[in-house]
Formats: structure tokens, C-alpha cells, sequence
């Protein structure tokens, strides 16, 4: 449905300059940094695949809200997800896969993490690593972003956006898109979602997690509601990024994938004319 629906644009449209450097390379530094980090984590998560509320965990509690098991039947040896106490076979991909071409007790399978051996010493490195090239680069470009007006000018929801919403979601549901210099309704909201709640909640949550802090924040994993808690919170925020890029992707498709890897790459974005005004110079900046 969507390889049929992506929009290709008259090269006689005006080019916009959409994105500054600055936010071209911060995108992509989030973007390896993002990669490396899901994968790592994974391979963190196979450590003790199972996530809790609270913060303790052990036999003397009842407070699991997902885990990843393999165990043996009379059919031979399957794979569990086990999520607020249901359980779902999910043999081949999740608690059992193949490696090495014979079945692992696992929670996320070898290609799925990094590395696909279970190393949790070289799993944390990796993820530490690459959690605080994130974290600087979030800082930086939000300093960035407040000192050249791209934080209020362009990805602060307005009360325009707001009224626009439903319209914005019945377009996209149709595939039907504005190419403008500006964001989208849709796109604030979703922007503003990652930058100031999911991103915030992963590096909060991720240091609530960690031993050494404790002594510099020792009021963080109760804020989260216990370190098991900040865990819990981790993965599910780590869904929602996951969520979020497959839309990303899907919508760069649909959208018209030249014109918009041309925009993060290059800056310069086409655009349509305005309503009535066929003869608009080719570029703008």
C-alpha cells in the first residue's frame, strides 16, 4: 500500500533550505547512537530477561510484569513470553532461537543484539559508550537549539497545531501530505513526545539503574518508583523509539523518500507551491 503511494515531486517545485547543519548532524549522530544502544541493550536484557515493578526482585516477590523463558514439553523444548502473568509461545524469536543453527534459551535472538554472543561485560560498553555520546549531543543541541529560535520557531506545538490535529491524522491516514518548509502537526507532536519525554525518561531511567550513581543521585530510583521500576520504564521507552522510527521510516516512503533524505542530508527540501502561485522562484532560503 505505501510502495504504491509514494509521492514524487515536479522538479519545477521551489527548494526550501529545511534543516541546518547543526541538525543534520545531530540527527545522525542519534541515529548510530540509537542503533548500537537498542542492540546492546538487548544483549543487557538476555543478561536476566525479565522486567519488575518496584525495587527488588527475587522469589519472595510477587511484582513481574514480562519475562522471556524456555523450557521443555512434551513436544520438544519452546520458547514463553510471559507478559502480566499470560503466557504466549513465542518459540523461534523470543525466551528460545536458533544459534549456531540449534535452539538457545535466550530472550532476543543472536541478530538481534550486539554482540549476537551472550557477553553482558562487552554488551555494557558498548551501551554505556554510546548512552553518553547521546546524552551530550541531546544537551548540546538542545543549547543549540534555544540560542537559534529552532526549539520555538519550528517544534513547539502551537494552539493552531492543536486544532489542526485531527485534520493532520486523517490526512496521513490517507497518505496524503503537505510538503512544506515547516513541521506538520504530527510531526511536532511526535518530535516534541521523543525529544522532552521518551529521551529524558531513557537517560533518567538509565541512570537510576546504575550503582555509581547512586551516591550523585540517590533520590532518582525512588522518584522512578525503585530501580526495578526504572528498568521497566527503560524498555518501554525503548518500544516507543522502536515504534516511533518504524513510523519515521514508513512515512519517509510514503512521503517521497528522495526529497526527504535530500533534506537531512543536504538541508534543502522541495517543496509545494503555494495555493495559486505556480510561478514561485525555484529556490528559497
Amino acid at each position: 500500500m505505501v510502495a504504491s503511494s509514494i509521492q514524487t515531486l515536479p522538479k519545477d517545485r521551489p527548494l526550501v533550505y529545511r534543516h541546518v547543519l547543526w541538525t543534520r548532524i545531530t540527527h545522525w549522530v542519534w541515529a548510530i547512537s540509537l542503533f548500537f544502544l537498542l542492540l546492546s541493550g538487548l544483549q543487557i536484557f538476555n543478561a536476566h530477561p525479565a522486567l519488575y515493578i518496584g525495587d527488588q526482585s527475587g522469589f519472595g516477590f510477587d511484582n513481574e510484569v514480562l519475562s522471556m523463558t524456555a523450557e521443555n514439553t512434551d513436544t520438544g523444548p519452546k520458547g514463553y513470553t510471559r507478559i502480566l502473568g499470560h503466557s504466549f509461545d513465542t518459540s523461534g524469536l523470543l525466551g528460545l532461537s536458533q544459534a549456531s543453527g540449534e535452539p538457545a534459551a535466550r530472550g532476543f535472538p543472536a541478530w538481534a543484539t550486539i554482540p549476537s554472543y551472550q557477553d553482558l561485560a562487552t554488551g555494557r560498553v558498548i551501551h554505556f559508550f554510546f548512552a553518553w555520546i547521546l546524552a551530550v549531543t541531546l544537551a548540546l543541541w538542545l543549547i543549540g537549539s534555544v540560542l537559534n529560535g529552532h526549539l520555538s520557531r519550528d517544534l513547539a506545538p502551537r494552539v493552531a497545531d492543536v486544532r489542526n490535529l485531527q485534520r493532520d491524522v486523517a490526512d496521513h491516514a490517507r497518505l496524503r501530505f503537505h510538503h512544506q518548509r515547516d513541521y506538520n502537526t504530527l510531526q511536532k507532536f511526535a518530535y516534541a513526545g521523543v525529544l522532552f519525554i521518551v529521551f529524558p525518561l531513557i537517560v533518567a531511567s538509565g541512570l537510576a539503574m546504575s550503582p555509581t550513581m547512586d551516591t550523585v543521585l540517590p533520590w532518582l530510583p525512588e522518584l522512578l518508583g525503585g530501580r526495578q521500576t526504572a528498568r521497566t520504564i527503560h524498555f518501554l521507552m525503548m518500544l516507543l523509539l522502536v515504534g516511533f522510527f518504524l513510523i519515521h521510516i514508513i512515512m519517509i516512503f510514503a512521503a517521497g523518500p528522495l526529497n526527504e533524505l535530500r533534506s537531512i542530508i543536504t538541508g534543502w527540501y522541495r517543496v509545494d507551491h503555494p495555493s495559486g502561485d505556480e510561478d514561485q522562484p525555484a529556490r528559497r532560503a
